[in-house]
This record gives structure tokens, C-alpha cells and sequence, in this order.
């Protein structure tokens, strides 16, 4: 069997959610990403993306309670399940390992 790994956004949508925890669904997510990394995000990429990750098995999804200011409408609430911090952990530790292969990063401690 071939091992899994995630693109470049699955990743950093995959670490919003376990960031964010409770927090975590889809307009929240796309806010940070373009807070913090000053990136634009279409919220329906960050949508499909959750799609995505929820049939893979990393996060699992529950509704959330309605709010007033939704108009009534409930949140779809994400979390992050144990092969999703599995896989997180190792693409950190995959990427890890080649920054130390940079020469200017092997003394710094990265």
C-alpha cells in the first residue's frame, strides 16, 4: 500500500483545524489562513478541502448549535482524529529532515 501524503493546502487546512479545535469550520478557517499567512482563500477551496480530509479519515465533522447572528443556520464543526496528527507529525518530521540537509540551517537548530 503507498503511503498517504497531503498537498501543500490539505496540510495547512489539516493544522487550522487542529489549531482552531473548537472552532474549527469553514469560514473560521479560511479567516486564519488569510490572517496569519496573509493568503487569499476562496472559501469554497477550504470547503472542499475539509470534504476531502473528512473522507480520508483526518477530521470528523459534527453540527454545532444555531446562532442568532447565521440567521438560525448551524455550523459544521471539524476536529482532527488520531491518523490526522499522525500524518501531520509525519510530514512535520519528513520536512524537518531535508531542512537540515540545507547547509545554512544544519548549525541554526532550525
Amino acid at each position: 500500500m503507498a503511503k498517504e501524503y497531503l498537498g501543500e493546502f490539505e496540510e495547512l487546512v489539516l493544522m487550522m483545524v487542529a489549531a482552531l479545535q473548537e472552532d474549527a469550520y469553514g469560514a473560521a478557517i479560511a479567516d486564519e489562513i488569510e490572517t496569519r499567512l496573509k493568503r487569499e482563500v476562496n472559501l469554497s477551496a477550504v470547503h472542499v478541502t475539509l470534504y476531502r480530509l473528512e473522507d480520508k479519515g483526518y477530521i470528523r465533522s459534527k453540527m454545532g448549535g444555531e446562532t442568532n447572528e447565521r440567521g438560525g443556520r448551524r455550523k459544521r464543526i471539524y476536529t482532527i482524529t488520531s491518523a490526522g496528527l499522525a500524518i501531520l507529525r509525519t510530514m512535520r518530521d519528513a520536512r524537518l529532515e531535508i531542512w537540515k540537509m540545507i547547509p545554512q540551517f544544519k548549525m541554526s537548530g532550525i
